[in-house]
């Protein structure tokens, strides 16, 4: 029988303690609510959701059903509280608020990247002494100021021209005249709206005039401003250049 070295035998039986306790090991099942070091990746169209005991999700990161890459925190009740992305236009990677009855109140341009989407901002506009004149100088019947945050600009405006009166109506801001026309309702009213790109960047100040003047005729010309305010964009042809 050949001799077997002692400290051979011992070096065995040491790896078979090991190989039990690996053994042992493996079939314990680890605690996964720790993450103590290194990143956990979600990649390949993956998600990672955090559920109610309902199954309502609060929590959602990874690739979107329209996509693209994005974020959800939602109510536990089951509505969308705040999101980012999940666009159909995948490259605007929108951030939106929402309401509990799900409309979107605050958000990001779709087509505009500098701009705030929603909410509109009211433009207040107040009359001046010109706001009713039967003048052939231009002169100015409301002025307001804002500082942009949305990338449309709208305002709607109707001037009021008696019988064999034409009066000519424009609207200017600092870089100029937006839009004018000619009002010549015999004894009415003629209506404008005005939906242009905002001509200047976010966040700067900008002062806007409603001016008129009687071109014919003679008689009291009255403009009364309607409204105004900026908006969201509709359509890539909105944004601003």
């Amino acid at each position: 029988m050949p001799h077997v070295p002692q400290d051979l035998l011992d070096r065995i039986n040491a790896l078979e303690r090991e190989v039990k306790q690996l053994r042992g090991r493996a079939q314990i099942r680890p605690a996964l609510n720790q993450v103590l070091s290194g990143d956990v990746v979600i990649g390949e169209g993956g998600q990672l959701f955090a559920k109610t005991p309902g199954g309502v999700k609060t929590f959602i990161v990874g690739q979107t059903p329209e996509g693209d890459w994005g974020v959800g925190l939602g109510r536990e009740q089951g509505t969308a509280a705040l999101t980012v992305g999940d666009d159909v236009l995948s490259t605007a990677q929108m951030i939106r608020m929402w309401s509990r009855s799900g409309e979107v109140i605050a958000m990001d341009d779709a087509y505009a990247d500098d701009f705030l989407g929603r909410p509109s901002i009211p433009i207040p506009m107040q009359p001046t002494s010109a706001m009713q004149t039967s003048s052939t100088t231009l002169s100015t019947a409301w002025v307001g100021a804002s500082r942009l945050m949305n990338p449309v600009l709208w305002c709607a405006i109707e001037t009021y021209t008696p019988a064999g009166v034409t009066a000519n109506v424009q609207v200017e801001d600092d870089d100029g005249v937006i839009e004018q026309w000619t009002a010549a309702a015999s004894n009415g009213w003629t209506y404008r709206e005005i939906t242009k790109p905002v001509r200047s960047s976010f966040f700067q100040h900008r002062n806007y005039r409603v001016k008129h003047n009687v071109i014919s005729g003679s008689g009291t010309i009255r403009t009364n401003f309607l409204g105004m305010y900026t908006r969201n964009t509709f359509t890539a042809e909105e944004a601003p250049q």
